[in-house]
């Protein structure tokens, strides 16, 4: 049996290094797909695991200087628009305006959870901006919010009358998601 030359020796330790250096390019290859392919995806359209089935169960006191609190019984008999929201919440802000014309015109009952917010400021929130809700209850430390599998506010929930969500909106209500998805879905559902 003969012994291997140098240069073959030298080829024998080149292998696992080639294979070392191959890794972060392979890895590199992988996060770029994956980065590739959530490119294209829509953050707003995140399953909820709710769409389907029963509001969860809850009561909720109301918002101060309120005198109506919201549970899960108020939302039978009629479609209707739960939205989370808080004082401190830039994009609660700018969908207001929309919530606003929605109880103006009367298409939709729309209720309120107001998360994890100061009973003083959200009080303060709804007096000087309008208050478009029917009723609206304080999720002071968010349990409720995480029951309805909340990622963050706003996000909207379209309930049936037999009290199933049938569609969940995360981020801001706008006049293309209200025109497009939110109000034929609602028009849709009274009809039935």
């Amino acid at each position: 049996m003969s012994t291997p030359s140098a240069t073959e020796r030298v080829g024998e330790r080149r292998k696992p290094l080639r294979l070392v250096l191959f890794m972060p390019l392979a890895a590199f290859i992988g996060l770029a797909a994956v980065f590739v392919w959530g490119l294209g995806r829509d953050p707003s359209q995140i399953p909820s695991q709710l769409v389907g089935k029963p509001v969860p169960g809850f009561t909720l006191p109301p918002v101060q200087g309120r005198t109506l609190g919201f549970s899960s019984t108020d939302l039978k008999g009629e479609v209707s628009l739960v939205n989370v929201f808080a004082s401190w919440c830039v994009a609660c802000r700018d969908e207001h305006p929309l919530l606003m014309e929605l109880k103006e015109n009367g298409i939709v009952p729309v209720h309120g959870i107001n998360y994890k917010d100061r009973p003083e400021d959200a009080a303060r929130w709804l007096g000087a901006l309008g208050d478009p809700y029917t009723r609206t209850g304080a999720d002071t430390d968010g349990r409720v919010a995480i029951d309805w599998g909340v990622y963050g506010v706003p996000e909207t929930f379209i309930v049936d009358g037999d009290g199933t969500v049938v569609y969940k909106q995360i981020g801001p209500i706008t006049e293309a998601a209200l025109r497009e998805t939110i109000l034929p879905l609602v028009e849709r559902l009274q009809a039935e």
